[in-house]
């Protein structure tokens, strides 16, 4: 990853200085490291030029966080004096229509979507099944239908002036961070429950309850250090998210102030990027005759199976219904499984998020060449 001077375009985000506790708290690294990996793949092409275009000079490892930043808008929205704001006002002003279009509604049947649904789709992950098979868990608003619409608009075969107010810019914005979250194996498989709490097929047993991707269910290892007072046990999605990409980094403390972590973690990222991204992924490329409108289709199809190894992986106990907003979900605790080559979930977890990471890298930076 080359080194750059401040970029034209700037995020300004508060950051509290704190201790981490076992989760590094980290949040945007692995969305940084796929957008890093895209930045150093396109370097000096016409399509690095176009992006530049379109995003006031920000970097893909910039853009990459923004989808998730703009969620700091939905406690007090958009136009509070402290909210974050982006220096291009062009596009700090679409980010915002953007918002404002898509707000946050716990409404499942809601006419207009939220913008958090785009992020991901709920397939389950038994029996197995690929996105056409069935209905349960997903939308015409998941992540599965909102990449291509973001191609659309980006190819110009959907107009800027559209119903969700995304512009190019914000469609390119979106790209950069949905790409990492589609290989991210929870984004894309839930485990369904039934009213006993046993394993169910949602698509046979209507009333059969989801895990929303492991959001609802904590998450207890074999190799958790003990947790000190006011540490309470991290969620099973929350694990893929923030533990699994940190585990790439071993040599981090696991207790260290957020200042510090960022001044360490800094050019070992680098490190990684450079690495990942000179040399090639196994089994990246989409098939030839697979247009880009279907490609996030076909790695949802491809990353299920790994989400369900990463439930089978666990013992779910203590399942029970519970009531998130307007919804019953189901909600227990997740426990490690001893595996046979004793292999622990966090080594196992890591060895995945630095394949799905590597391809998310590659396969954005070959998405944007062909559509721009």
């Amino acid at each position: 990853m080359k080194s750059r001077s401040l970029p034209a375009l700037l995020l300004v985000i508060s950051i509290t200085l704190g201790v981490v506790a076992p989760t590094y708290g980290y949040a945007p690294l692995g969305h940084e490291i796929v957008g890093a990996i895209a930045d150093e793949r396109l370097a000096n092409t016409p399509t690095a030029a176009k992006i530049r275009a379109l995003i006031g000079g920000l970097s893909l490892e910039k853009a990459a966080v923004l989808a998730d930043t703009i969620k700091g808008w939905d406690k007090k929205g958009v136009d509070n004096q402290k909210s974050f704001r982006v220096a291009s006002p062009k596009i700090d002003r679409q980010l915002r229509d953007f918002w404002r279009t898509n707000e946050p509604t716990y409404d499942m049947h809601s006419a207009a979507p939220s913008h958090h649904w785009f992020h991901y789709t709920d397939m389950p992950v038994m029996p197995a099944q690929n996105y056409s098979d069935g209905t349960a868990g997903r939308s015409k608003w998941d992540i599965v239908h909102m990449i291509p619409y973001c191609v659309e608009v980006l190819r110009g075969r959907r107009p800027e002036q559209n119903e969700r107010k995304i512009t190019k810019s914000v469609a390119l914005i979106l790209l950069a961070h949905y790409v990492a979250d589609i290989h991210q194996p929870l984004h894309v498989g839930a485990q369904y429950f039934d009213a006993q709490g046993r394993v169910a097929d949602p698509d046979k047993n209507r009333s059969a309850l989801a895990d929303e991707g492991g959001n609802t269910f904590t998450l207890e290892l074999s190799d958790e250090p003990p947790r000190t007072r006011g540490i309470r046990k991290k969620k099973f999605h929350g694990f893929w998210d923030y533990d699994a990409v940190n585990a790439l980094f071993p040599q981090v403390p696991i207790r260290v102030r957020k200042r510090e972590l960022q001044a360490l973690i800094t050019p070992l990222k680098k490190q990684l990027v450079r690495e990942l991204a000179t040399h090639e992924p196994e089994n990246w490329r989409m098939p030839a005759n697979i247009d880009v409108t279907n490609y996030a289709e076909a790695w949802a199809n491809e990353i299920l199976p790994i989400a369900r190894e990463a439930h089978e992986r666990l013992q779910f106990t203590n399942v029970h219904p519970q009531q998130e907003k307007d919804r019953v979900v189901a909600a227990g605790e997740a426990n490690e499984k001893p595996q046979p080559d004793r292999t622990s979930y966090r080594a196992y977890a890591a060895n995945i998020v630095r394949k799905e990471l590597h391809k998310a890298g590659w396969r954005l930076a070959d998405l944007l060449q062909k559509i721009l």
